[in-house]
């Protein structure tokens, strides 16, 4: 007879045969040669390698909580329940399937039944307060999380803190990871973006040594290999280090062949074998999701650096007056707007020299996370020239793990950039580049790049003409993915911006009364 669920009592009816020596002592069941057992993950565990099949306990009885018109996607619950019955595994989803989340229900329900302790979360700085401390509020989780941020002094009063969730960046853990490894009621740990971790530095190996005492180990992030498939040794020697071969060599043999004394290129199933290491793991794309509409439409909420919050204040007081003595109008609301998201995004113009730059380094690691995070080529829209020189000599200088390319209005070649961005679709051809920097206005008409999925607007652009066009380079014709357009935004500026934006009205009109309603706050 198959197994019968009790709901109501959380039990499970189970057939006596073959079941006696794995639950000695277990009480009869309500039917002939039958035991009666909980329905808890343990024992889901158990019977499941006997070859029954056992609902997933956290699907059945866990609430999931959630804003009333987001309701868990089918992934997610399949996602919950890999994770709630695997105290080490990979979450290898997507960006925009809901990673975050899973991990919160999963260690919610966990920690409810008494099956782990508090959770230590470990993400990219940008994730701290507008993730994953934002979706421990905007779900109704009754937890209490604290971010570990600041100072050394700072993070470990955040830790001393009464909190069921502790979330800290990457680095940030390196500066406090002695006194969070003598906290033993913190016993599941989170890894965001995981991928960070590709590398034998010395980060990833006080990673390895660390997670060796925690009970649960989750390893998040959409891309495992985002520069080659020996990347996933180092992931998977924190997550579950039996899984590899002591030395990387080893695992370098199995993916790679050796080219030249210094190349070596990838082998025909280094993919596959690559995905084998990583397990038990759950993967869907973001067209799995089939709960979501093609076009995605998200805000990446950032922080704006100390030098930039001053910056802004003064040139909007300096607005502010302007608007107070009527010597501001409709022709030239949009000059004043654009210089306040220009400080948003960490380069000015000046007359001399012709631009400053402030530090916008939240912005920065935002950005860098998401188009890592993409499964798929990203444009990046930036509304000046300088600006898009900037972005590039960031990625230059740092080990950004993607390769770019950029058009603005002064570009060459432009057909040519376009063309080989389009076209050149296999990652290990070296022509091949995940992100196009782009001013707006260069791609806003007739061009068609459906190679790329995800659209992310550095800043607003004051037209939506414009970003309608634009967005419309990758919603077209020959699209084979869901896409996703993404605002970033810092100031109530931009919010309002991208606001109007989506309301499809002509954001020049609506400038004097953005800048208005400012002088009417200061008032108050």
């Amino acid at each position: 007879m198959p197994i019968i669920v009790s709901q109501k009592h959380k039990k499970l009816v189970v057939p006596l045969a073959g079941t006696e020596i794995l639950f000695p002592g277990a009480p009869a069941g309500p039917l002939p040669n039958t035991i009666l057992l909980d329905h808890n993950v343990a024992n889901t565990i158990l019977l499941r390698g006997l070859g029954h099949t056992v609902p997933s306990p956290m699907r059945l009885y866990y609430h999931f909580p959630h804003p009333a018109d987001e309701p868990p996607f089918e992934t997610q619950y399949d996602t919950c329940r890999l994770m709630s019955e695997n105290p080490r595994c990979y979450n290898l989803n997507d960006k925009g399937t809901g990673k975050t989340r899973t991990a919160l229900w999963t260690w919610d329900y966990l920690y409810g039944t008494g099956m782990c302790g508090k959770l230590l979360v470990v993400a990219p700085l940008s994730t701290l307060h507008f993730t994953w401390a934002a979706e421990v509020f905007k779900i109704g989780l009754n937890r209490k999380v604290a971010v570990l941020h600041g100072t050394k002094k700072q993070r470990l009063e955040g830790l001393a803190s009464d909190a069921d969730i502790y979330v800290i960046n990457h680095d940030g853990f390196k500066v406090i990871g002695k006194e969070i490894a003598e906290r033993i009621d913190i016993t599941a740990l989170c890894l965001d973006e995981l991928a960070v971790y590709r590398n034998n530095s010395d980060r990833s190996k006080q990673m390895r040594k660390a997670a060796q005492r925690f009970d649960i180990v989750w390893g998040m992030t959409g891309s495992p290999m985002p520069q080659e498939p020996t990347d996933v040794w180092a992931q998977a020697k924190i997550v579950r280090p039996n899984s590899v071969s002591k030395y990387r060599k080893q695992t370098r043999d199995l993916l790679m062949m050796q080219i030249s004394q210094y190349l070596w290129k990838p082998r025909a199933d280094a993919v596959e074998n690559a995905f084998s290491i990583l397990q038990p793991a759950v993967r869907y794309a973001l067209d799995d999701v089939t709960e979501l509409p093609e076009t995605i439409y998200r805000t990446i909420d950032v922080e704006l650096s100390a030098q930039q919050r001053r910056t802004h204040k003064k040139v909007k007081d300096e607005l502010v007056a302007l608007v107070k003595n009527k010597t501001i109008n409709a022709s030239n609301a949009g000059v004043a707007l654009n210089k306040l998201l220009q400080v948003a995004g960490g380069w000015v113009y000046t007359k001399n020299p012709d631009f400053v730059r402030l530090d916008a380094a939240p912005r920065m690691a935002a950005l860098i996370t998401e188009i890592q995070s993409a499964a798929h080529k990203v444009i990046v829209f930036i509304p000046w020239i300088h600006t898009i020189e900037g972005i590039a000599e960031v990625f230059d200088r740092l080990d950004v793990g993607f390769k770019y390319l950029k058009i603005h209005e002064s570009s060459q070649s432009r057909e040519e950039v376009l063309h080989q961005f389009q076209n050149v679709t296999d990652p290990n051809d070296p022509r091949y580049a995940k992100v196009l920097l782009v001013h707006p206005r260069m791609v806003h008409h007739g061009v068609t790049l459906t190679a790329a999925d995800t659209v992310i607007w550095y800043c607003p652009y004051l037209s939506y003409e414009v970003y309608d066009q634009a967005n419309s380079r990758v919603i077209r014709a020959g699209q084979k993915h869901k896409q996703q357009i993404l605002h970033m935004q810092a100031t109530k500026e931009e919010t309002y911006c991208y606001q109007v934006l989506g309301a499809k009205e002509r954001l020049q009109d609506k400038l004097l009364d953005l800048l208005e309603n400012q002088t009417a706050e200061s008032v108050r």
